[in-house]
């Protein structure tokens, strides 16, 4: 191991950070070279506004005081971590030390997309959550090219960066790397940093750290009856509870089996934002059978006209259509399946991108499900 004559802290809060536009698009979910319109444009441009006149970014980064690479283990200052990936990385390059690096787009836009969120403004939060996400990647990038300089005057090279839950190094790892990061020396982190997630239905806040993420299609444990009645959901159980109350159908046949209904309204995100409606249906098994989805189908509401409208709509009806058509996701999986999905964001109201179809139909079965489950949970505290 080399040891170093002159090692690295950093600590900073920026005043600025110049997000591209582009970047802040694609963390958006929308293809490349889209340019926003509409609501989405207002939406975006409120983001960055309020940002620019509240956000507070910050980075922090520290060399490690030792490296060492033994068997199937990465020690950092004397913590153990394991990442093949990482491993063999840092072999190949005969690196001899590491830099701990932390990024933040500071607790004042957290805070704010929780108000919104509070106040039933999901598309403000959204998009305010996104573009914090957006100077996180900044602040990564641009914090690597000050090490790469520092780094070039010492005659030395900084690798890319890696980090708990890039592939092979698990995400489980990442409070231990960050309570070692927190070991700072003359200076300080410039914003308190906890590990939590937002994300209601992400796999690691309802078990977190223990365990890694499920795979694709492994059952999802059943703790209270056939549905999750306390289960976390991607949007807050007050929209839940109102979505299932004005936009949801329900029928028991005979047979125990569901047909339930789900009335999506939105808006095109061209054409100045016309109306349009989709109506969800979907066959659920039994509730014995832990309530499987059978069959899926999403197709315009009797009578709209505004999906005809969309822009992908007017560029290939035909190929449009046939995709809404063909997308069944969770098919045959149980109702609870998913609380494990993990979907791509996306705001846009229309259907022209896949991503979007795919919020869609996460909200649907989300809704589906908080409205069974609250209709179990009612049965049950009238057994006891």
């Amino acid at each position: 191991m080399r040891e170093l004559a002159e090692s690295i802290e950093l600590s900073c809060t920026l005043p600025k950070v110049d997000v591209l536009t582009d970047e802040y698009v694609r963390l958006l979910g929308y293809p490349r070279g889209r340019v926003l319109e509409g609501r989405a444009r207002e939406l975006a441009d409120w983001a960055r506004d309020w940002y620019a006149k509240n956000g507070r970014p910050w980075f922090y980064a520290r060399q490690a005081e030792s490296l060492e690479i033994t068997g199937g283990s990465i020690r950092i200052d004397g913590v153990s971590f394991t990442s093949r990936r990482l491993q063999a990385t840092l072999q190949q390059a005969q690196a001899h030390s590491v830099i701990l690096v932390a990024v933040g787009a500071g607790a004042e836009a957290e805070e704010e997309a929780g108000r919104r969120w509070a106040d039933e403004k999901p598309d403000e939060y959204f998009f305010l959550e996104v573009f914090a996400s957006a100077v996180v990647e900044h602040l990564a990038t641009t914090t690597g090219a000050r090490l790469c300089d520092w780094a070039e005057g010492h005659g030395m090279a900084v690798l890319p960066h890696y980090s708990p839950g890039y592939p092979e190094w698990d995400v489980v790892e990442q409070l231990r790397l960050l309570e070692l990061m927190k070991r700072t020396r003359e200076e300080h982190f410039p914003s308190p940093v906890d590990e939590s997630c937002s994300f209601g239905p992400c796999q690691y806040r309802r078990a977190p750290y223990r365990r890694p993420p499920r795979q694709w299609g492994e059952p999802v444990p059943v703790r209270n009856g056939v549905l999750h009645q306390d289960a976390e959901y991607s949007v807050n159980r007050k929209a839940l509870k109102r979505w299932a109350e004005e936009r949801l159908s329900m029928n028991v046949n005979e047979d125990g089996s569901l047909d339930v209904v789900f009335r999506y309204e939105g808006t095109t995100c061209t054409n100045m934002g016309r109306p349009l409606a989709f109506d969800y249906k979907v066959k659920l098994g039994t509730r014995s059978e832990g309530y499987p989805i059978l069959e899926q189908r999403c197709v315009p509401a009797e009578g709209d006209t505004g999906h005809t409208a969309m822009c992908q709509y007017l560029e290939n009806a035909a190929g449009l259509m046939a995709a809404i058509d063909r997308e069944k996701p969770l098919s045959g999986e149980r109702l609870n399946a998913v609380l494990a999905w993990r979907r791509k964001a996306s705001a846009a109201g229309c259907y022209c991108e896949s991503t979007s179809r795919d919020r869609k139909w996460g909200l649907v079965l989300e809704t589906i499900h908080y409205a069974l489950a609250q209709e179990e949970k009612a049965q049950d505290t009238e057994r006891s």
